[in-house]
């Protein structure tokens, strides 16, 4: 059963490959947004050496790192749940011999090595060549960097997966995955850092999966979050993905009764 999981990521990932261009194209567009990002953060620092506990350098790895790792995490297994739900050919996912829930789990897995290797690598060097980056030069840092990373994009695939599922319920929850992008996107940190959100609102988010995506390897990576406080982090995501296989269970079990196929 494992080598055909291997294959669901192995096909996956031949897939993509296929249109390799338009991830070309994505570096372009990743590297003028973050571009954008870092003049946007230099007039707000202007002549100040740090804002939030980070120079202007750490900020722009922040943020260089954020949108680079969202290329990576980034997923559509939401859309592609629901349009099998509304099309009826999640029906036949139910006699095949393997759990619908985890292959699309590794479908989005084979999607992210592939967005790694062609996407977040050659991107994170480009912009590299062209902003003040700062990359850590130790080398655990690197490794449980990566290993928080994996974690940003389990815990997104199974918010994309709850989402998806969904549409059993809903039929149409369009709207639904609209509010859940705009959400992970904002409360996560990518589009503005956690410790830039007022206090109330950032005590609000620690109890929220949205910060385990983003913010906190992010954070490890730019030396925000150190010693200790970095192992505590990463068991804040472990724990983020124990708990989402809840819902995910509960919805799966509750979406068998809940299947119904419009013939045409």
């Amino acid at each position: 059963m494992l080598s055909a999981y291997l294959e669901v990521i192995r096909m996956r990932f031949l897939m993509m490959l296929a249109y390799r261009v338009n991830y070309y194209s994505g570096i372009l567009i990743y590297a003028l947004n973050i571009g954008a990002y870092y003049f946007v953060y230099k007039a707000i620092y202007g002549g100040q050496e740090m804002i939030g506990g980070l120079t202007l350098g750490q900020m722009t790895t922040y943020v260089a790192i954020s949108w680079m790792g969202r290329a990576f995490y980034f997923n559509n297994l939401d859309r592609e749940i629901a349009n099998e739900i509304r099309d009826g050919s999640v029906a036949i996912q139910f006699i095949r011999p393997y759990n619908y829930v985890f292959v699309k789990m590794m479908q989005g897995l084979g999607e992210g090595v592939f967005r790694l290797l062609l996407f977040t690598t050659p991107g994170m060097i480009f912009i590299w060549l062209l902003l003040p980056i700062e990359f850590p030069s130790d080398p655990s840092l690197w490794l449980i960097y990566f290993v928080m990373l994996f974690f940003s994009f389990l815990i997104n695939t199974q918010l994309n997966i709850i989402t998806g599922l969904f549409a059993f319920f809903l039929e149409n929850n369009e709207g639904l995955m609209r509010m859940k992008r705009v959400a992970v996107d904002l409360f996560s940190g990518l589009i503005i850092p956690i410790y830039f959100f007022p206090g109330w609102s950032k005590a609000v988010l620690e109890w929220l999966p949205f910060q385990a995506i983003t913010y906190l390897p992010s954070a490890v990576f730019t030396g925000k979050i150190t010693g200790s406080a970095i192992f505590q982090n990463l068991g804040v995501q472990v724990l983020w993905f124990v708990l989402l296989l809840i819902p995910i269970a509960v919805l799966w079990i509750k979406s068998k009764t809940r299947l119904f196929v419009q013939g045409g």
